[in-house]
């Protein structure tokens, strides 16, 4: 590989940049504001028109994050007549579709007092479905939560062996019933998105979609070069093969500190990278996730999404 002149985790900040280049981005910015805007417009129509007479739901009340006012909740319309039992599950803030889908199978789930193994089959608004001993409905409104998530707590709703969840953070900041998009392994701090919109969460873990995530490693030795261009390269781990989007050194002094972005969610993806060379993860923290990052969010703390945060987030999850 050709060595840069240049120090490639710049591409992880916020670049200095010509009249030319500033005037490019502005013009793709606008460009893409105008992409959003007639998608959601199309979206807006098409849900006036299978709900003709329907008021649109007043907005929510607002609460204060650690630097300013965001909203709490997002109104969101009625659900369909009938929907998808995993659909279901993950409107009632259960778990994303994909793991509500291993709850079922796992016959974790009762509709109308009956075991039920199949993830897709149809619910109707009059169908009781119980879960874990609780009758469940559909979200009233959704909430977008952004956590800076610190070290020992794990990401999950519950934990039987009683230990901290991102949870226990966070689990005053709303009624409804939240739970994490993705994972962070216990030693991994940093962006993490907590919502109960089911549908945005399959968006952004869904492996077609390749959603970005970047972190920043501290490992227990200088990354060698030629380890540096494997990572590139790909590897092959145990569940298949993988590769660094991007590699970068954080300090060119100092190469035990690296920026990676890749697109993978498989589980402990980065640590396991990197332990498949030899190298020890000393500490681990995602930056950024899905365009969201953690700026004046301290470790431990929390926010809501703004609305236009959350117009981004969905524009993003549809792989534009």
């Amino acid at each position: 590989m050709k060595k840069s002149s240049t120090n490639p985790f710049t591409k992880f900040g916020v670049k200095k940049s010509n009249a030319a280049i500033k005037e490019q981005f502005r013009q793709e910015k606008r460009k893409a504001k105008k992409e959003r805007e007639a998608f959601f417009e199309q979206k807006k129509a098409a849900a006036r028109a299978a709900r003709p007479g329907q008021r649109p739901a007043a907005n929510s009340s607002s609460a204060a994050d650690v630097k300013g006012n965001f909203p709490k909740s997002h109104p969101v319309t009625a659900p369909p007549e009938r929907m998808t039992l995993n659909k279901y599950l993950a409107h009632a803030g259960v778990a994303a579709r994909r793991e509500a889908a291993v709850l079922i199978k796992k016959g974790m789930v009762k509709v109308n007092g009956v075991v039920m193994l199949e993830p897709g089959c149809r619910v109707a608004p009059q169908d009781v479905v119980i879960y874990n001993g609780k009758k469940l409905s559909p979200a009233r409104a959704f909430v977008y939560i952004l956590l800076n998530k610190p070290k020992d707590y794990i990401t999950t709703t519950d934990d039987p062996q009683g230990r901290k969840t991102v949870l226990d953070i966070v689990g005053q900041a709303t009624t409804e019933r939240i739970y994490p998009v993705g994972r962070l392994d216990r030693n991994t701090a940093g962006v993490l998105l907590l919502t109960n919109d089911g549908e945005l969460a399959q968006q952004l873990t869904h492996p077609k979609n390749q959603v970005k995530k970047i972190y920043q490693a501290t490992l227990n030795k200088p990354l060698e070069k030629k380890d540096f261009d494997k990572l590139l390269q790909g590897i092959v781990l145990e569940d298949g093969p993988a590769a660094a989007d991007v590699l970068a050194y954080a300090d060119m002094k100092d190469k035990t500190q690296v920026g990676i972005e890749i697109h993978s969610g498989r589980n402990r993806i980065v640590r396991r990278m990197f332990e498949h060379l030899g190298y020890d993860v000393k500490n681990l923290d995602r930056v950024v996730f899905a365009g969201l990052t953690k700026k004046n969010v301290p470790r431990g703390k929390w926010r809501f999404l703004s609305e236009k945060e959350v117009r981004d987030l969905k524009h993003f999850g549809k792989g534009k």
